[in-house]
């Protein structure tokens, strides 16, 4: 009598990474705790103060930090603190937002040309490299300067503008992946391409993709920065690290701290995730481990 069994379930495994040690937990526990620090500090420390960061009182304009007034307040009587932290929601969420569309844009078009190859790698490499032609910072000014500073069009261009280098990276590691044999044998058995980008190449690039994002974010919160310093980016009276170190910048030479405590918020922040992103680099990449 035959015995009919039931077929086996096919299933490809990820490729394997070496298991974290202490020490590679040790690299990246610092700047997480540093970026941690400033997301809690800018999420509830508005809560905690007393003043609007809006509110404005001539008699109590320009003062050096008091009690009252722990960092001071600025030309208008706004407290200093109020709007550092309510600034701080603003850049970062410009920072985390337009680095999402960057990943979400650069990840689709870099799958999809390092995987497809051919003519479709080359249309989209072409196009990828017209868009690199341009300066971005100088293309996200002109764009901004034709249209507005709203906070929602800063988190569009900045992230649509982004995407070209993350494209050009995720290209390189979809390359090298969809020639490895777990790809191979899903194609063997008649998965879609599209399953196989989804379930089996881009679980393999993840780690080029996260360290790709963590920089990501430091740079977009510099060009929101950078823009805001300018006029053209988050417009008063909301704040940002950027317009407050522009508004500081007017009476730096006798209250310099109006400038120095957002421009310090920049540079901690934005070391924050820069530190994190090459730990997570050294962390995640083999290859780039000392060896034991």
């Amino acid at each position: 009598m035959a015995v009919i069994t039931a077929p086996r379930r096919r299933t490809f495994m990820i490729a394997a990474r070496p298991p974290r040690s202490r020490s590679d937990l040790a690299r990246v526990a610092p700047a997480a705790a540093l970026v941690t620090i400033v997301a809690l500090a800018v999420a509830f420390g508005p809560l905690l103060v007393a003043y609007a960061p809006e509110a404005q009182s001539i008699a109590e304009r320009l003062r050096a930090p008091t009690a009252d007034h722990l960092l001071g307040t600025d030309a208008f009587g706004r407290d200093v603190l109020a709007r550092l932290l309510a600034g701080g929601r603003i850049s970062l969420a410009i920072g985390l937002l337009s680095m999402g569309i960057t990943v979400l844009a650069g990840v689709a078009v870099g799958a999809v040309a390092g995987y497809f190859g051919g003519s479709v790698d080359a249309l989209l490499m072409r196009a990828t490299e017209l868009v690199m032609v341009f300066p971005t910072f100088f293309l996200i000014i002109l764009i901004v300067a034709t249209f507005g500073g709203s906070v929602a069009l800063l988190i569009l261009v900045i992230g649509l503008t982004s995407w070209p280098v993350s494209a050009r990276i995720i290209r390189g590691e979809v390359l090298k992946t969809r020639h490895r044999d777990f790809v191979l044998a899903a194609r063997a058995v008649g998965a879609s391409s599209w399953r196989i980008i989804a379930r089996h190449v881009l679980p393999n690039v993840a780690a080029v993709v996260i360290v790709s994002a963590t920089v990501r974010v430091g740079t977009n919160i510099l060009i929101e920065a950078g823009l805001s310093y300018l006029g053209l980016g988050v417009q008063p009276p909301l704040a940002s690290w950027g317009n407050m170190v522009a508004d500081g910048a007017k009476v730096i030479r006798t209250e310099w701290w109006l400038t120095a405590i957002p421009a310090l918020a920049i540079f901690v922040t934005v070391l924050g995730f820069n530190i994190g992103g090459e730990a997570l680099r050294d962390v995640l990449d083999p290859r780039r481990r000392p060896l034991r």
